[in-house]
């Protein structure tokens, strides 16, 4: 038997999953300079779904995908700025730089969504 799926304990969800995203960003970008640290990743929102029995499906072939977004360009250095010695360190400033953007837009949608379904409940509610 198919359960319904509340929108606002999915939007719970994906938003408790963010912030333990933005802690793990937060924490690599904070040991971007520690020798020998590795950086932390939080599996995949869609993982999360997967095991709550919850799953993403696409009902149009117009519908945005729901994959991880990936930065569509290339960081490289273009000048000769001083050397860094190595330190074994797994985190990338840049790459983490992008995941807290896309981490913040993420929340952002999520607020946006929530409130357009909030503020529609609310339309029906009054008639």
């Amino acid at each position: 038997m198919v359960q319904p799926v509340s929108l606002f304990d999915l939007a719970t969800q994906q938003a408790r999953w963010l912030g333990v995203r933005q802690a793990a960003v937060s924490g690599n970008v904070a040991n971007v300079n520690t020798p020998g640290y590795g950086a932390m990743e939080v599996e995949p929102f869609e993982s999360v779904l997967s095991k709550s029995r919850v799953a993403l499906a696409s009902t149009n072939e117009r519908h945005l995908t729901t994959g991880p977004t990936e930065a569509s360009f290339a960081l490289r250095r273009t000048d000769d700025g001083p050397a860094f010695k190595s330190t074994k360190n797994t985190v990338v400033l840049e790459e983490e730089l992008v995941k807290a953007g896309e981490v913040r837009r993420q929340f952002e949608l999520n607020t946006a969504i929530v409130k357009s379904f909030h503020r529609m409940m609310m339309m029906t509610t009054r008639s």
